[in-house]
């Protein structure tokens, strides 16, 4: 990796992914008591359409055929 025309260079961590802020826990921010965090754990989830990884378009609902799911989100590093 050429990191000579970066200009975030300094940023680099050790696997050598190039972020816009050093990571660290500094940056995060505790969530305000009233923040909306999603739909309650066994809660319906509303139905969307995403692209799988081959391009092909996916429904949430319609895809699993009425079978249960876990969702899981993960943040970045930076964010």
């Amino acid at each position: 990796m050429n990191m000579a025309n970066d200009v975030h260079a300094e940023y680099v961590d050790e696997f050598g992914m190039v972020g816009p802020l050093p990571a660290s826990d500094g940056q995060r921010q505790p969530l305000d008591a009233d923040a909306p965090t999603g739909p309650e754990i066994g809660s319906r989830f509303p139905d969307f359409t995403l692209p799988s990884a081959s391009g092909r378009t996916v429904s949430f609902h319609h895809d699993r055929a009425g079978q249960r799911a876990a969702v899981v989100f993960y943040r970045s590093a930076v964010w």
